[in-house]
């Protein structure tokens, strides 16, 4: 081979690469988008549903609306004994109770698995981690029973209170894991300046839990709202329910099916969750990123 050829040769490979370089991106995002529109298929599939009449809603697996039917959300907002508005107020008082429950919890036993030295401290710390692989129905019939004996049976009460307690050990282990990654100086300079355990807590390490507090507040709107088995168990008056067992309601193994009213509403559950993910979702990232956790 001569010099010449193998310079045309180079140079032919050289321009190849530089055109797949130039063409790659566009690739990647056509593939990303494509793999995007078929996971939120079944999201667009349901909110188009949602404006269709009944009878079309499963004979036709497109996305497009022959048939704008708005008044399914009218139809399904007053459906059920109550109005929706009840169920999700309803939610919300569960939503928020459990996210101040584990704000101001976990966080206190966060700190003080980070920070404060007590006796059997790594034995204490490693039942904590164990109690992540728990399932829930192992421990719903005792639950059940103690909150039974208690008299909150139909009320609040059990979705709320066990969060007071530190009970969701992974945001435990979260906080933990953040609080290690804040420096002790901080802590022995507020201790210089008169500050006892509960000062440090407060005026120093709180303040730099934010991302950490913001992922926990996420992540417990998020579960408490689409939350459906300890609702359906603890809340038996249909004035209590929430609003996945409300939606639960719309099914009927006796009679017709509203499956126009059962989207249009379960649109309108979506919304909130959506919501809060949107606008928390830098706090979200950054609190994952600093904890460790990859």
């Amino acid at each position: 081979m001569t010099t010449e050829t193998l310079r045309t040769t180079v140079s032919a490979r050289r321009q190849t690469g530089l055109s797949w370089a130039r063409v790659r991106p566009a690739v990647i995002h056509v593939v990303l988008a494509g793999a995007a529109l078929v996971m939120l298929y079944p999201v667009i599939w349901m909110v188009v549903s949602s404006l269709r009449p009944g009878n079309e809603i499963f004979r036709d697996p497109g996305i497009l609306v022959k048939d704008l039917r708005i008044e399914n959300y009218r139809a399904g907002w007053n459906a059920l004994t109550e109005p929706f508005t009840r169920y999700l107020l309803n939610s919300a008082v569960v939503v928020l109770g459990a996210i101040l429950g584990n704000l101001v919890s976990c966080s206190m036993a966060a700190y003080a698995f980070a920070r404060l030295e007590f006796t059997a401290k790594k034995l204490w710390f490693a039942i904590m981690l164990l109690s992540i692989m728990l399932p829930i129905h192992v421990v719903i019939v005792p639950q059940y029973i103690l909150f039974s004996q208690a008299g909150w049976i139909n009320t609040f009460l059990p979705l709320v209170v066990p969060k007071l307690l530190a009970t969701d050990a992974f945001f435990v282990f979260l906080m933990v894991q953040f609080i290690r990654g804040i420096p002790r100086e901080l802590d022995e300079a507020a201790r210089i300046d008169g500050c006892g355990r509960a000062g440090i807590f407060l005026r120093v390490i709180l303040p730099l839990m934010v991302p950490a507090l913001a992922t926990t507040a996420i992540f417990t709107f998020i579960w408490t709202w689409n939350d459906f088995f300890s609702q359906l168990i603890y809340l038996t008056d249909p004035k209590m329910y929430t609003v996945p067992v409300a939606l639960r309601s719309f099914v009927d193994a006796t009679t017709s099916t509203s499956w126009g009213s059962m989207f249009a509403m379960s649109v309108v559950s979506l919304v909130p969750v959506f919501l809060a993910f949107l606008l928390g979702q830098r706090f979200l990232i950054k609190g994952i990123a600093t904890t460790g956790i990859k």
